[in-house]
């Protein structure tokens, strides 16, 4: 299904109404409430990946254009894509610090874990989610509020709108690699998320944290062996042209979170908060849909110019033992509930 497909699937003209968690689009689209003669708001949204080549630059696109048509133009969300206002990193310093420069982000939830959101290190575990079924589930359980309101609630002066997935995550390399074997002693670039660095050091590998916008020089360079990110991301960024062999082990489930500051949703009426609910509800459909077949489409594109090697997860899945063992013994019970929707 092409984008434009999908976005009449979704779009307020869809002659179909398309389900997910519980919550019609068509229906809410019924409900949204006239915003026509509100105050014209602009809320800048940061997105570290580009924004026509990934899923979540489309799914931020898809957003901007539902938000501007549900709330009749009164409210414009500026999407600033590529990481022109920096990293992941950035953007929660920004608005968790009350900078006020960015009022939206999307963000990987694994970056989210080092500011104070211990339940969300849960979803960023190694080999958590076994299928994109079994997140799904978890997306469309009354479980995943209390990982949208985790933010809010200890006081991050953010609160989080949906959560999706942008694919399964790999690792890649610069020089050959086929196995776990191959990965010792090798340095693997990571972000700074402290569960991430033990699961690489637990492959045998070197975890390395270097900014997100260094990687490709890194790769190229050889200041990195290897790096992971979702196949997606690895063509739109061009790391397979530096590094490719891909090894898909599928060792994380890349979930996301878009998330708002306080100061921002202060701003708009109520009405409009209503608006930017419905479209993220719309966008979590939409990244739904789209996510799966970017995986697969992008596959297909690089052919012969990676080398792509299928890996026995279990082996993967038992290095990871520890790791898991040591980050859940606090969350035991909750850990074991997103478990059980498989």
């Amino acid at each position: 299904m092409s984008k434009k497909m999908l976005r009449n699937v979704l779009g307020v003209t869809m002659a179909a109404v398309l389900a997910f968690g519980g919550f019609s689009t068509m229906a809410m689209a019924e409900e949204t409430p006239d915003c026509s003669g509100d105050p014209e708001v602009t809320l800048v949204y940061a997105e570290v990946n580009p924004l026509d080549t990934t899923v979540v630059g489309q799914v931020a696109t898809h957003f901007a254009e539902r938000v501007n048509e549900l709330t009749s133009g009164t409210v414009t969300i500026d999407v600033q894509g590529g990481g022109v206002l920096g990293a992941e990193g950035d953007f929660c310093d920004d608005m968790i610090g009350g900078i006020g420069t960015i009022d939206m982000a999307r963000l990987s939830v694994s970056t989210l874990t080092g500011y104070g959101v211990p339940k969300s290190t849960l979803l960023c575990l190694p080999f958590t989610f076994t299928s994109r079924d079994h997140f799904w589930n978890f997306a469309a359980s009354d479980l995943a509020q209390q990982f949208l309101d985790e933010p809010e609630e200890n006081g991050l002066g953010i609160r989080g709108l949906f959560l999706g997935e942008e694919g399964f995550r790999h690792i890649f390399c610069n020089k050959e690699v086929s196995s776990l074997d191959d990965l010792q002693g090798l340095k693997i670039r990571v972000s700074t998320d402290p569960t991430m660095m033990a699961m690489i050091n637990a492959f045998g590998a070197n975890a390395t944290a270097i900014p997100y916008g260094e990687l490709y020089q890194s790769l190229q360079s050889g200041v990195v062996d290897g790096a992971e990110n979702p196949v997606g991301n690895y063509k739109s960024n061009s790391f397979y042209e530096v590094a490719p062999y891909l090894l898909l082990d599928g060792h994380q489930l890349g979930v996301i979170e878009l998330v708002i500051t306080d100061m921002a949703w202060a701003k708009l009426t109520e009405g409009q908060q209503e608006c930017i609910k419905i479209a993220a509800q719309e966008c979590q459909a939409y990244n739904k849909e789209l996510s799966e077949k970017i995986e697969e489409d992008t596959l297909a594109e690089l052919g012969d110019q990676i080398t792509v090697v299928e890996v026995d997860k279990q082996e993967w899945i038992d290095k990871c033992a520890d790791v898991i063992a040591e980050a859940t013994a606090d969350y035991a019970d909750l850990y074991q509930q997103i478990e059980d929707l498989q």
